[in-house]
């Protein structure tokens, strides 16, 4: 082997080492390498053992950070050359936006490259990301794929929800397809149109029009999108497909300082009543960023309702928007007349915290007032809430919740209503609110006035009502007074408001005390006990007792619809002296024997009022009067009471049965049948038959009588002995003997007889 052969393997093998030895330190030496043109106070940091896989140069991971935080994140990344063009491809590329602004600022000095200038250095290449991901976007991550040239840059990205279809070419950029998907969105928003970008890119593109079109829950028609502007000004407006006019229109301008938005207007067409109003926005410092940008605008609403024409207004700012704690101070001023309702506002406050999480703290004097018809017949005469000190944010509401409710309607009465509590992180179903509550009124119904007060508290999806102290000084309902009932609770409420297994229970006390009836009876003081249980306080399930002194218990049950109460009671047997109390004591009677026994049927609803049915009965009654004594009564009245009408023996007539009536004539066997309403009509009488009795000897009956009276009933006596009549009335110098027998007419209101 000559020595200049010697010599060129010696060369050959010593570049292979330096080759093999410069890929096996590729991970040392090539991050600083780069480090020369990276900006300061960033570097790149590769993870693994690079390798050649299928022409190219296979990076496990690479990694770019600026100070400490990781700005990209790149798996699986292979570099090659192919057909004369750059091939990366990459399995997974993260990219974390909350790093930027650990980027250092560009250095001053030298002049900007142009658009132009920075295609002319792009490199020809295919560049394929299989997943991109940008934070904290993390739903619009998608698959990514980016052509250049000198000439033309080809984008296509396609994810879940975003999808661009887009290519530049020199300044003029083409977007062929842009679709948007969000979880407000039922359908993904769609845009089209070309921009031309300026010369140095480092600003708004300078003209452009972009079209496309929007489905929104709240909308029923498909929306159209148009935003055209020319230099430093244009219009971005919405409008509903098949309308001229639009729903938004915003003419804005922009300069090196400012963007404005000016005689902006708007209109929302699908309220009760059309509602409209204007809109300014100026963004000072805007190319400073969005840290330093002065933000201040106005917006307000336009109503014509009951009390005339009002004017709401927005105001915002000056203030600043941050991605990291924003200030930006905002007032609420104003009236809103609606058709039926009129709300005034004076509520200043500031928007505070991370742009991503903004908070709403109300200021001193916040206070929110509301006037005019709420319900069909709920005449609000005023509603206020004082909003002082309370925050609002996604985390839910705190502060102190205040409310006073003053209202009337015109059947029920007046009332006012005071609520006072504190909140904790609270939205429906989720933190905490506790309160206690207060007011009193009228029910004019009933003629009563009425007092409640209370706690309760509402804590994640348990809703509680832990005190309840609530009455009327009295009522009177049709023929019945009763005096001053009191309801309080024996056992807490609860609501448990869980989807899969909603509970609701609680246990009551009504109190009262005497309840007179208008026939002169009463009833001794009263407690009723129930208890709840069901799905929510429009579905439930009760069940009671009523006891009054010796008087019961009298046993009730039923269920509440959100509509209707309904129910039923029954009256196990009871010794009938217990009723005493019942009986006017006009009649001055007492009872002295017998039981009673009863089971009643009821519902009330606000349209119908009170309606009852069943039957009570008595058996061997035994009743004493001053003149008289009644024994062996039998008596059962079945019986339905609607609308302050009686309708007496609806299935069968009310029936009495009395063994005998001791008094200066003995009665014995004595019936007699009822049926009818009360109070009677030529439509609806009330018949009395079957009247029958045992009488000085013979016997008397009543077929027939019914009211009112259209004809004269038929009284017949059989076999009537004197001598006992004599004997029973005791004349002086008078005596009679044999026996009468006849039939007599009888009219209760015919004015000749």
């Amino acid at each position: 082997m000559t020595r200049g052969l010697r010599r060129t393997l010696a060369a050959l093998m010593a570049l292979i080492l330096l080759l093999l030895g410069l890929l096996l330190t590729l991970t040392q030496w090539l991050p600083r390498l780069a480090g020369i043109w990276l900006p300061e106070n960033t570097r790149v940091e590769l993870n693994g053992t690079p390798r050649w896989h299928h022409g190219g140069l296979a990076f496990p991971q690479v990694r770019y950070l600026a100070d400490q935080c990781e700005l990209a994140n790149v798996e699986d990344v292979v570099i090659g050359w192919q057909q004369q063009r750059w091939q990366v491809n990459a399995r997974h590329v993260q990219l974390n936006s909350d790093c930027l602004q650990a980027l250092p600022q560009g250095e001053a000095g030298g002049a900007p490259r142009s658009l132009a200038a920075w295609q002319q250095m792009l490199p020809g290449a295919d560049i394929h990301l299989q997943q991109l991901s940008i934070l904290p976007w993390q739903a619009y991550a998608g698959h990514f794929d980016l052509t250049l040239s000198k000439e033309t840059q080809r984008l296509h990205y396609q994810g879940d929800n975003l999808l661009l279809d887009a290519h530049l070419t020199g300044q003029q950029l083409h977007i062929a397809q842009l679709q948007l998907r969000h979880p407000l969105l039922p359908e993904p928003l769609t845009l089209q149109g070309d921009l031309t970008l300026p010369t140095f890119a480092n600003g708004l593109p300078v003209a452009g029009e972009l079209r496309g079109g929007v489905h929104i829950t709240q909308w029923p028609q498909p929306l159209m999108l148009a935003l055209n502007w020319q230099q430093q000004q244009g219009v971005l407006s919405v409008q509903q497909q098949g309308e001229d006019d639009p729903l938004l229109q915003l003419p804005w301008q922009v300069d090196a300082q400012q963007i404005r938005i000016t005689q902006g207007r708007w209109r929302w067409p699908q309220a009760t009543q059309a509602l409209s109003g204007g809109l300014a926005l100026t963004l000072d410092n805007w190319q400073q960023g969005l840290e330093k940008t002065l933000v201040s605008g106005r917006m307000n609403l336009l109503t014509q309702g009951r009390g005339g024409k009002g004017n709401l207004v927005l105001s915002v700012g000056p203030g600043t928007l941050s991605l990291i704690d924003s200030a930006l101070p905002f007032r609420l001023t104003g009236e809103s007349k609606l058709a039926d309702l009129q709300l005034y506002g004076s509520i200043p406050g500031l928007l505070h915290g991370m742009l991503t999480d903004p908070q709403l703290s109300l200021k001193q004097g916040a206070l929110l007032r509301l006037r005019g018809r709420l319900l069909d017949t709920l005449e609000v005469d005023e509603a206020r809430w004082p909003l002082a000190g309370v925050t609002v944010a996604s985390r839910g509401i705190n502060g102190r919740l205040q409310a006073i409710l003053k209202a009337h309607d015109a059947q029920y009465g007046r009332f006012t209503l005071h609520l006072d509590g504190r909140a904790s992180d609270f939205w429906p179903d989720s933190g905490r609110w506790r309160w206690r509550y207060w007011g009193d009124g009228r029910l004019a119904p009933l003629d009563a006035r009425w007092d409640v007060r209370g706690t309760g508290g509402w804590q994640e999806r348990l809703i509680s009502l832990d005190t309840l102290d609530t009455g009327f000084d009295k009522l009177a309902y049709g023929a019945v007074a009763v005096d001053a009932p009191r309801l309080t609770l024996t056992a807490p409420v609860r609501w448990q408001r869980d989807p899969a297994a909603p509970t609701f229970t609680g246990g009551f006390a009504l109190k009262s005390g005497q309840t007179q009836f208008s026939y002169g009876g009463w009833l001794p003081a009263s407690e009723l006990n129930f208890a709840a249980q069901g799905r929510d306080p429009s579905h439930f399930l009760w069940r009671g007792d009523l006891r009054a002194e010796d008087i019961g218990p009298l046993r009730v049950h039923g269920r509440w619809d959100g509509e209707r109460l309904r129910g039923e009671a029954w009256w196990p047997a009871q010794s009938l002296t217990v009723f005493q109390p019942l009986l006017s004591s006009d009649l001055k009677m007492r009872i002295q024997s017998g039981e009673l026994r009863a089971q009643i049927a009821f519902s009330a609803a606000a349209g119908q009022g009170f309606e009852a049915g069943g039957f009570w009965a008595v058996s061997n009654g035994s009743v004493w009067m001053p003149d008289s004594e009644i024994n062996g009564v039998d008596f059962t009245l079945p019986f339905r009471l609607k609308d302050h009408r009686w309708q007496l023996g609806r299935r069968g007539p009310v029936t009495l049965r009395i063994a005998e009536v001791k008094n200066q004539f003995a009665l014995q066997n004595i019936t007699a049948d009822l049926q009818g309403h009360y109070p009677w009509q030529v439509r609806q009488p009330l018949t009395l038959s079957n009247v029958n009795l045992d009488l000085l000897g013979g016997h008397v009956s009543l077929p027939l009588l019914q009211m009112p009276q259209q004809q004269p009933a038929r009284v017949s006596l059989r076999n009537i002995d004197l001598s006992e009549l004599v004997t029973a009335i005791k004349p002086k110098q008078f005596a009679m003997s044999g026996k009468v027998s006849g039939e007599l007419p009888l009219w209760l209101s015919n004015p000749q007889c």
